[in-house]
């Protein structure tokens, strides 16, 4: 059996994994399942569903993530999604800003099992898509390796088989969102454990992973499938373009200059719809991270992406650098 999307993904990120990000990372890797924003399910429901939930046909293996606790407000943001064509909606249920604890979603709702157990129930009744769950090992005072499976157990109860936990407690007081990014100590043998308490469920990690060799050793040890954030966005090469080789058996991505190009006809398009270039190169100035004229493509993109009128002849001119220095 092929291995599933999810055995490597890109981490929902607010104000990174947008369209065009996405667009650029399946450039890069044909396999990996690509994660929206965080989108609220009242914006969903209420809000410009176009803005909020197109996207490139390309982008396929993608999923939505949603943000709410109203478990009818949730089923009808999902049964929009599931009609938008995504491949799964993920409930968010380990983002720890002040946004989010005001709203009582994200992280906040580690506290409260039950509640997240009625959303995911009305969520899957209302779709065929799966729904899954994003959260974290836990929160403020909680014990970790006590609230973790209570939590697991609640939710998998009513419905949820798929689960990606980020292995670090949320301090939702005293820490920022960067903060709680970093600072709470990773604790990967107890996700491991759960995936041993809990076989049948599908689990992946998710935390501080910033390479495809760390990523490998935790599959090995059990893990369905591991998520990555920032490494991803910041060095997307060399976590992507191999990434398919080495998890589905298949053939690697392009070169990053093959990325470059494979890019062209997004943009233009974007560009004749009166978008802004720098709207889509934000997304790649870590392309040649680490490689000959990396520093001038990023300077070439920075300072000219955003001019107005910024089109194709800035990523040449960018692309140029690159070349001049690999010579």
């Amino acid at each position: 059996m092929p291995h599933p999307p999810h055995r490597l993904s890109v981490a929902p990120m607010m104000d990174w994994t947008d369209r065009h990000c996405r667009v650029f990372h399946r450039t890069l890797s044909r396999h990996a399942l690509l994660y929206t924003e965080m989108v609220t399910s009242a914006a969903v429901v209420h809000g410009d569903r176009s803005r909020l939930l197109d996207y490139d046909a390309a982008e396929h293996p993608v999923a939505l993530q949603l943000g709410g606790s109203d478990p009818r407000e949730l089923a009808e943001a999902t049964r929009i999604a599931a009609d938008w064509g995504y491949d799964e909606v993920n409930l968010n249920c380990g983002c720890p800003s002040d946004r989010v604890q005001s709203g009582c979603f994200g992280a906040v709702l580690m506290q409260r099992p039950g509640l997240v157990a009625d959303c995911v129930a009305a969520m899957i009744a209302a779709s065929p898509v799966e729904v899954t769950v994003k959260c974290r090992i836990g929160v403020d005072d909680q014990a970790p390796d006590a609230a973790l499976p209570a939590f697991l157990e609640t939710v998998a109860a009513a419905g949820v088989r798929r689960f990606t936990i980020h292995a670090r407690k949320a301090w939702l007081q005293g820490l920022s969102p960067k903060e709680n990014r970093e600072i709470p100590p990773l604790d990967y043998p107890l996700v491991l454990a759960m995936k041993r308490a809990f076989p049948a469920i599908d689990i992946s990690i998710n935390g501080g992973i910033a390479d495809l060799d760390t990523a490998a050793t935790l599959l090995a040890q059990g893990m369905d499938g591991v998520m990555i954030g920032r490494a991803a966005y910041h060095d997307p090469a060399a976590i992507l373009i191999d990434a398919d080789r080495r998890f589905w058996n298949a053939s690697p991505g392009p070169t990053p200059v093959e990325a470059v190009e494979a890019m062209r006809p997004h943009i233009a398009r974007h560009l004749a719809a009166g978008g802004r270039l720098h709207q889509i190169t934000r997304h790649m100035l870590g392309l040649f991270h680490g490689r000959p004229g990396a520093r001038l493509w990023r300077r070439v993109l920075s300072e000219r992406a955003t001019l107005p009128g910024a089109g194709l002849e800035t990523l040449d001119a960018a692309l140029a650098e690159v070349t001049r220095a690999a010579a």
